[in-house]
């Protein structure tokens, strides 16, 4: 018959395209990996898998946890996360991570002056994803939470097609054009069948710290239109405070300097969400 006919030829076109994808290996020692995305850039994504990393360790204290700065043109976890210097290697000429608020850390503003440029071609750039992914002494790590490049570019396939990952978190404000962008880099994850655990709303609203009224500056409730588009959830909502930009920049995340905040409040809620999401990993 025609239908069965049809399925055999989409077995066909299914199995030759999967001869051109890499064989998906595990990091060693990682149990878990998150990826934190973004479509577009500057919607507060290194910020938010900065503070997740740290909720998730603020959760549970047994748990180990790791981040891996994959944004090789403008790393910015270094600073975030007020580490600075060379990675020391191991007899085996593996990289070890530099290691602060608990949390070790990789990325490739350890291994370039603070304001060099990195003028690369793509080979160049995926061979360094590589290196961060492959020869890095990560231990035993429960979660390695990894800060994805904005966008749906090669260092997202690489990463997607390379390691498997638990799940997908796209971040995203309210905002039309950054909703746009945010769609596409969860179809694109649909697409390299990565789970995509929910969406979270970053500078949802601002609060005037004088006379306390709320602005939705970037709009209001977008991010909750698209999840539903999507079939996804909305993991938590984070406010547009200035609390937030400047502890990132002081070296002190919100999570770890103001546990009390409201803002910290809503990174560890949004952690708690992703475990809850997150499947059973293997004994």
């Amino acid at each position: 018959s025609s239908s069965s006919g049809d399925e055999a030829l989409r077995d066909k076109r299914a199995r030759i395209l999967s001869r051109g994808l890499p064989k998906q290996k595990p990091i060693e020692g990682v149990k878990q990996v998150v990826v934190v995305a973004s479509g577009k850039g500057g919607v507060g994504k290194s910020t938010t898998a900065v503070n997740i990393a740290l909720a998730l360790a603020a959760n549970d204290s047994t748990k180990e946890v790791g981040l891996l700065d994959a944004d090789i043109y403008g790393p910015s976890i270094p600073k975030m996360m007020n580490l600075k210097g060379n990675p020391e290697l191991t007899p085996k000429n593996l990289m070890r991570p530099l290691k602060n608020y608990g949390i070790a850390c990789m990325s490739m503003g350890f291994l370039i002056e603070e304001t060099a440029p990195v003028v690369w071609r793509g080979l160049m750039v995926m061979s360094a994803v590589e290196k961060l992914l492959r020869q890095v002494d990560w231990g035993q790590l429960d979660y390695l939470v990894i800060d994805m490049p904005p966008g749906t570019g090669d260092v997202q396939l690489s990463v997607s097609q390379n390691i498997p990952i638990a799940g997908a978190v796209i971040v995203s404000t309210p905002q039309d054009v950054a909703l746009l962008d945010a769609h596409k880099g969860a179809e694109m994850f649909r697409k390299v069948h990565v789970p995509v655990l929910g969406l979270v709303q970053n500078m949802s609203v601002f609060q005037c710290p004088k006379c306390k009224h709320e602005t939705h500056i970037f709009g209001a409730d977008g991010v909750r239109e698209l999840a539903k588009t999507l079939g996804l959830d909305v993991l938590g909502d984070v406010p547009l405070h200035v609390n937030i930009r400047e502890t990132c920049d002081s070296g002190q995340p919100v999570v770890i300097s103001q546990p009390q905040s409201d803002a910290a409040k809503a990174y560890l809620k949004i952690a708690m969400e992703i475990l809850r999401r997150l499947p059973i990993p293997p004994a």
